[in-house]
């Protein structure tokens, strides 16, 4: 019997304790900081005291699904081929949200680790991520958005209300990242899983920044769940899919700038179709605004001369072509749009005016992602790594899809 797995040229070695790895969705680093310093984040500190921490990258875009699909691969989207929550379909013109693995290339080390014969579970908050992380996962995979309506036959697992012991939570709320936890704590105790991936929502951080009464109190409910794991017997790693930043001028409002409107003032009506990839089924707290957006012209005798009118908008940290934008940033060219434009990291992108709704967003000022300034995230391990992942940490830029190698592989072992 085979004591590792191998994919993309990285072997992982099959764990001989139960690891963890969780996914903080949105979580900045400054959160960690901030919860340390407030005495919030106890489980947290130790980690950095008795375990391994450090910053990583975040693939670009700083989305969710591109980076919640590179942690469970190991590599970037230039080879998974998930760059985006939302796409445009070149060859049918139609927008398209994605809520399966049919983009996938390849497989994910959730599947293979369920092949080798270790028993694992993947638990996300939302259901859109749901069908990619069970790819081929001969295991328990559920959300908590449909955490309800779960059978054996599609997720593994039936009856996920009983197993965690409490009511289904609000699409909108802390409660969704929660109940997510809990449910891996569950099924770490009931031995129904050995390899647990556990991903949580960003809703807190879309509206309240570090330091906030609301944000502490969802990192001491995260930090004490941790330590829950930790006292399982696990070795639990935390990572972000990408930070979290303030999008607000000076006064105080969004920080928005509609570029397909722009655009269309410039070179004419219909001249261009800008994407939101940050697009999900739940905007209320973002109203689709990131800064990350992909411009399709339709005539492409349009596009240098787009480029360059784009360059010199305030707010724009970056534009790159088709073939810029898959070299820099590592996505995969033949889904990339003509144009990739990147916002500075007090401001947000949007497509047109019309197809915002910024009512949801509320009286909170407007926070999000997707670019630059959001891809710094915290790497944390609950127990210290060798020597040989030590200078592999401090010679390199860290990814957060080094997490489960880390986890897996560089852990140091007790004698």
């Amino acid at each position: 019997m085979s004591h590792s797995i191998t994919l993309y040229q990285r072997r992982y070695a099959l764990p001989t304790q139960p690891v963890v790895i969780v996914c903080i969705d949105g979580c900045d680093p400054q959160y960690i900081a901030q919860g340390i310093a407030d005495g919030v984040c106890q489980t947290i500190a130790r980690f950095h005291s008795q375990g391994f921490a450090s910053t990583a990258d975040c693939v670009m875009p700083s989305f969710t699904n591109p980076n919640n699909v590179s942690i469970v691969t190991g590599v970037a989207p230039e080879v998974h081929g998930i760059a985006g929550n939302y796409y445009l379909d070149r060859e049918t013109g139609k927008e398209i949200m994605m809520t399966d693995a049919s983009l996938l290339r390849g497989e994910t080390l959730l599947a293979l680790l369920s092949r080798a014969g270790v028993a694992v579970a993947a638990v996300t908050a939302k259901d859109k991520l749901r069908k990619v992380l069970g790819h081929h996962l001969e295991g328990i995979c559920f959300s908590s958005e449909k955490a309800g309506t779960c059978t054996l036959e599609e997720h593994g697992i039936d009856d996920v209300p009983a197993l965690v012991g409490r009511p289904l939570p609000d699409m909108y709320s802390a409660d969704l990242s929660l109940f997510v936890l809990d449910a891996g704590l569950a099924l770490l105790k009931q031995k129904r899983a050995h390899v647990l991936y556990l991903s949580l929502s960003d809703y807190i951080q879309h509206k309240f920044a570090p330091g906030t009464r609301e944000s502490n109190d969802f990192l001491k409910a995260i930090d004490d769940r941790l330590q829950a794991f930790t006292e399982q017997g696990a070795i639990v790693g935390c990572v972000a899919d990408h930070g979290m930043s303030d999008k607000n001028t000076a006064a105080g409002l969004p920080n928005v700038m509609f570029l397909q409107d722009k655009l269309e003032e410039k070179f004419g009506a219909n001249s261009a179709r800008v994407i939101c990839p940050i697009t999900d089924p739940f905007v209320r707290h973002h109203g689709a605004l990131g800064s990350f957006v992909r411009v399709y012209a339709k005539d492409p005798s349009n596009i240098e001369a787009m480029i360059d009118y784009i360059s010199g908008l305030s707010g724009i940290e970056d534009t790159l072509s088709r073939q810029q934008a898959a070299m820099k940033l590592g996505l995969p060219e033949d889904r990339e749009a003509d144009i990739v434009v990147i916002s500075s990291e007090s401001c947000v992108l949007g497509s047109c005016a019309s197809e915002h709704d910024l009512s949801g967003i509320g009286d909170r000022p407007l926070r999000s992602h997707g670019g630059y300034s959001e891809q710094s995230v915290p790497f944390l391990l609950s127990h210290p790594v060798s020597d040989v992942y030590l200078q592999r940490a401090a010679s390199t830029r860290l990814r957060n899809f080094d997490i489960f190698d880390f986890a897996l592989n560089g852990v140091r072992r007790a004698h």
